[in-house]
């Protein structure tokens, strides 16, 4: 078998274990579905006990990077792209700058997937998205509830065909949500001045571009509907 024997010890014993496997799968050009060696023959390679292996193939399993199927043992599978990432992703432990900094990401993504948008886009999809908009709920400051909010901009993401960028919406909605309730005393009356001077561009606005297959009608009031945060992360708002 390869030689999986350990020489760095500036690093945890779990830690070395994990990139000494990482490496076995690349060197053995393991592809998904592929067989793994058995626990035993993989402890005595690397020369570690099975409890330091296990927690090392625990990582690798909530990763997805390697799962147990009957009668086959340990294989090899492909991970979701966005999977570790939508584990780790609390709006509650994670610091108010890593928020910006994914609500920044939001924007500039959904800002920049309209060419995908519009080079898929079907009768098919605006009939969807009017669907989902005919059943949108909005409070009377012209916000959109969350599940509103999610059910449309989910759809736009889904067109672009990326199943990455639609998983990317189950990560930030969290963030957004937890977001708009933190510093509600910014979103609140920001809200009520574009409703009240008719600037607020609403869902129904996006889709009647979409049905007019305007492509930079559309782009242009994707940044006017992110109005609101634009604003607020330019301004740079931290809780008091």
């Amino acid at each position: 078998m390869y030689n999986l024997k350990i020489t760095d010890h500036q690093t945890t014993l779990v830690d070395q274990v994990e990139d000494k496997l990482l490496d076995y799968f690349k060197i053995m050009n393991l592809k998904p579905g592929d067989s793994i060696p058995k626990e035993q023959e993989l402890a005595e390679a690397l020369g570690v006990g099975r409890s330091v292996l296990r927690e090392a193939l625990s990582r690798l399993r909530m990763l997805g990077l390697i799962e147990s199927r009957t009668r086959r043992g340990m294989i090899l599978t492909e991970p979701s792209i966005l999977g570790s990432l939508k584990r780790v992703v609390e709006p509650r432990i994670l610091g108010d700058e890593a928020l910006f900094d994914l609500l920044g990401f939001r924007v500039a993504l959904e800002i920049g997937i309209c060419d995908l948008i519009f080079n898929n886009l079907t009768d098919e999809n605006i009939k969807e998205i009017e669907d989902i908009v005919d059943r949108g709920v909005v409070f009377n400051y012209g916000e959109y509830t969350p599940v509103s909010e999610f059910e449309f901009h989910t759809k736009l993401y889904e067109i672009t065909g990326n199943k990455t960028i639609t998983e990317f919406q189950e990560v930030i909605r969290p963030v957004s949500v937890f977001l708009k309730e933190k510093f509600k005393d910014y979103f609140l009356p920001t809200n009520m001045e574009l409703e009240g001077s008719g600037k607020r561009v609403t869902h129904k606005d996006l889709l009647n571009y979409l049905k007019k297959r305007d492509k930079e009608g559309f782009r242009q009031a994707m940044i006017d509907h992110f109005a609101p945060y634009y604003s607020f992360l330019s301004k740079g708002i931290t809780k008091k």
